[in-house]
């Protein structure tokens, strides 16, 4: 089982409720979790475990590194697994759905922006606002 060793490499016990959360955030088809989604999810599983203590391993696995904390326009903050790699996100400003794409042209020229303002990225996010059209949106 490969959770406990995760959460022992960023220096936190392998407790049930953070195996439970860190498995749901590895097999879930939704990337990006609310603490409410992830309370609502557990409970729906039969799992004992309080909201509180999901708020609690969320920002610890934040702190840790385990998780990447966004605020989307929704002002819900939404979590998902730090799983490396840079991406950016599109975001329904009707039903919530998020979608993650990589361009290497935006990437470039958000580099050459920077560079000609007398900056040196760090880190940067690009959310980009938008309204399903692929779909059927239902609005939240």
């Amino acid at each position: 089982m490969r959770e406990p060793d995760e959460l022992k490499n960023a220096g936190l016990k392998a407790t049930l409720p953070r195996l439970k959360v860190l498995s749901l955030f590895e097999n879930s088809k939704d990337r990006h979790l609310s603490a409410e989604d992830v309370y609502k999810i557990l409970l729906s599983t039969g799992e004992d475990v309080g909201l509180a203590t999901v708020y609690r391993v969320l920002t610890q696995f934040e702190q840790a590194g385990l998780l990447i904390r966004h605020h989307f326009e929704s002002g819900k903050a939404v979590f998902e697994l730090n799983q490396g790699g840079h991406h950016d996100h599109i975001v329904c400003i009707k039903c919530g759905r998020v979608e993650e794409f990589f361009d290497e042209e935006i990437e470039k020229r958000q580099k050459m922006a920077a560079t000609e303002r007398g900056f040196t990225i760090q880190d940067h996010s690009l959310y980009i606002y938008g309204v399903c059209t692929k779909q059927p949106c239902q609005p939240k």
